[in-house]
């Protein structure tokens, strides 16, 4: 097989040259210099061994063979083009993308961005881990998954913790309860209600013991459970009140629930967690993973 002594830029020097009618502004067009330019052409010519344009001090022409020669030079790079994109549509349209996520993103804000990604890449396979934080800082940087929603992780090395969303905790509590009809409490008002809280091993409970700690005594815990969901099911029973993430608060149980801003002290400061995106420092994403973690991503990310 005849080995080519030019390459694609030097295709594309010849291509500019013809298209933007000379060599300075096809110097220009490429952000390259002029002698540059004319090295990459006269290079084409050399391995073509032919003479390309006619070149005086007015004006750049084609030859008769530069003439033949561009139409083909144009078909090439249209079908180098046309091939990269094919490959990329196709990189996307298949394969598998592994997210771990706590549950009250997964439960609330991944559904829809699934039904847009999959009605985009219908072949590739979604596998969501919904855990706790700690479990879910855990597949990231084992490397199980591709990347993580989470509120932990900032400070763990190895690990890239992006910053999406700063939310609020609330009280959850029945519509009919007493505290539903407040604009905000804070744990003193709970305290006189029957408190339901997680477990000491939830990230959320670490949260709230830190900001409990900083502005006042957290009432005693009537019952605890060792999940979000668990806790909500008890509070729609009537069995007390608790403290939750925002968008932990289920969309469709409005007519049962609601979510009461929580304060530390007088001054009505805000518990919040910060929720990012985490990667293992280094990693790079497959095509459709990186296509699904900017479509989470916006998703997430305030308007």
């Amino acid at each position: 097989m005849h080995r080519l002594r030019f390459d694609l830029d030097d295709l594309q020097a010849m291509v500019a040259v013809v298209e933007q009618g000379g060599f300075r502004a096809a110097a220009l067009a490429l952000s390259l210099s002029q002698p540059a330019l004319s090295r990459r052409v006269a290079k084409l010519e050399d391995a073509l061994n032919v003479q390309l344009f006619e070149r005086t001090t007015r004006r750049v022409t084609l030859t008769l063979m530069g003439r033949e020669f561009y139409g083909r030079a144009v078909e090439i790079l249209q079908g180098v083009e046309a091939s990269l994109h094919d490959i990329s549509d196709l990189s996307l349209a298949q394969g598998q993308v592994t997210v771990a996520c706590v549950p009250s993103v997964a439960h609330n804000v991944l559904p829809p961005v699934m039904q847009r990604f999959h009605q985009q890449s219908p072949r590739v396979r979604l596998r969501i881990v919904d855990e706790g934080a700690h479990a879910v800082l855990g597949h990231v940087v084992r490397g199980d998954a591709d990347f993580g929603i989470n509120f932990l992780g900032v400070d763990d090395a190895g690990i890239d913790f992006e910053p999406i969303l700063q939310e609020r905790f609330v009280v959850a509590c029945r519509v009919d309860h007493p505290l539903a009809r407040r604009r905000s409490v804070g744990w003193d008002d709970i305290g006189n209600y029957p408190y339901i809280t997680v477990a000491k091993s939830s990230g959320n409970r670490m949260v709230l013991d830190r900001a409990a700690a900083a502005g006042g005594a957290r009432p005693p815990s009537m019952v605890e459970v060792s999940h979000v969901s668990t806790l909500l099911e008890m509070v729609k029973a009537g069995l007390g009140v608790g403290v939750v993430p925002q968008l932990a608060m289920p969309l469709d149980e409005a007519t049962v629930l609601r979510a009461v801003a929580l304060k530390v002290d007088a001054k009505g400061e805000p518990i919040t967690r910060t929720l990012g995106v985490i990667r293992r420092a280094g990693r790079e994403l497959s095509p459709p993973a990186r296509h699904f973690y900017d479509m989470l991503k916006a998703s997430l990310t305030p308007a």
